[in-house]
């Protein structure tokens, strides 16, 4: 039996419809430091556009992680624009903020401000208020929203596998496989189609959630072994350094996934990875439900994010960055009374 999403499909405005429909040249962009969600919402949307005639260039600032290999079309992607094209759109999939997108926007600047624009995310700190801005707090994952608006413009999924895989990637990962809160009775139909159209869900994550190489098991207990705990538990936090990626042999994007691991502590209200990244700090909060706003607390740093998972870069080396960060944490923490 066909899974039916047109109880859902009002969620979608018109406008961001009529743009990806009319649209000649895509100039379709993800965010830095990309992830499954990023990845596979860019290409949704250069999938759509394509099935309508036209053309479409998914670009991110940063090389897509070895991780993401399986997703279909990864290797489409560009760390900068097509400089023969001459684009009639700009589509930002999962970017809460301008400045997400990488050096890629600063470089094209003035094109990214000139073209007109379609903005696609579920980040609740996105004020982004353009008039083909479509931002869903509510929505697990931005693919969950790419894919309904592939129904609305009447795609048929069972006619794009890959699509489906690519947009359920995104789902999975951003739901920790449904284990995270923000999985809706929407997010469930749709993920309920992408399956029935073809995407292997058990595939997806397996790879994504339970097989790692030997040397990101031995940078995340290298991480592990350095966790902190403060006022009872009810903060933890540790943290990942450059010379740790050195003895490890590992990159970046293989830190991804420590972050949730901290989090499973049981009465921690908070969470906390610091990531040296030179003379900056990067941090990934993860909090309970019902407790801190993560948005709120990496807000006082720049950051944003999700209510349970958000993020900041924070202008200061690491040592420095974890001092003033968990200060904020530990008031955060202790307000929480359940």
């Amino acid at each position: 039996m066909t899974v039916d999403l047109s109880p859902y499909l009002a969620a979608v405005p018109d406008v961001v419809v009529e743009r990806l429909r009319g649209a000649r040249r895509v100039l379709a962009v993800s965010h830095e430091n990309p992830d499954a969600d990023t990845i596979g919402a860019t290409l949704g949307v250069v999938r759509l556009v394509e099935r309508f005639g036209g053309t479409a260039d998914p670009v991110c600032t940063d090389p897509v992680p070895p991780l993401y290999a399986f997703i279909d079309g990864v290797e489409r992607f560009r760390t900068d624009l097509d400089p023969d094209a001459v684009y009639d759109l700009l589509v930002l999939s999962d970017c809460a903020t301008p400045d997400r997108i990488g050096e890629v926007g600063v470089r094209h600047r003035d094109l990214f401000e000139r073209l007109p624009r379609v903005v696609i995310d579920h980040h609740a700190s996105n004020d982004a208020i353009g008039v083909a801005d479509w931002i869903e707090p509510h929505a697990a994952a931005t693919c969950e929203m790419v894919t309904l608006l592939a129904a609305c413009l009447g795609i048929p999924l069972a006619s794009e596998p890959s699509l489906a895989a690519a947009l359920m990637a995104g789902i999975v990962m951003d739901t920790a496989t449904f284990a995270h809160p923000n999985a809706t009775p929407r997010t469930l139909a749709v993920s309920a189609a992408l399956v029935e159209a073809g995407a292997p869900l058990s595939d997806i994550s397996r790879r994504l959630y339970r097989s790692k190489p030997a040397e990101q098991l031995r940078l995340f207990g290298r991480v592990l072994d350095r966790l902190e705990s403060y006022d009872g538990g009810r903060v933890v936090a540790s943290t990942l350094l450059d010379a740790d990626l050195e003895a490890t042999g590992t990159t970046p994007p293989q830190s991804e996934g420590i972050i949730d691991l901290l989090a499973q502590a049981d009465v921690a209200e908070v969470a906390i990875l610091f990531k040296e990244a030179g003379d900056t700090t990067r941090i990934s909060v993860r909090t309970k439900p019902g407790g801190v706003d993560a948005t709120v607390l990496t807000g006082l740093f720049g950051g944003g994010g999700h209510a349970r998972a958000a993020g900041a870069t924070v202008s200061l080396p690491v040592d420095k960055a974890r001092d003033a960060v968990l200060v904020e944490a530990r008031k955060a923490a202790a307000a929480v009374t359940r």
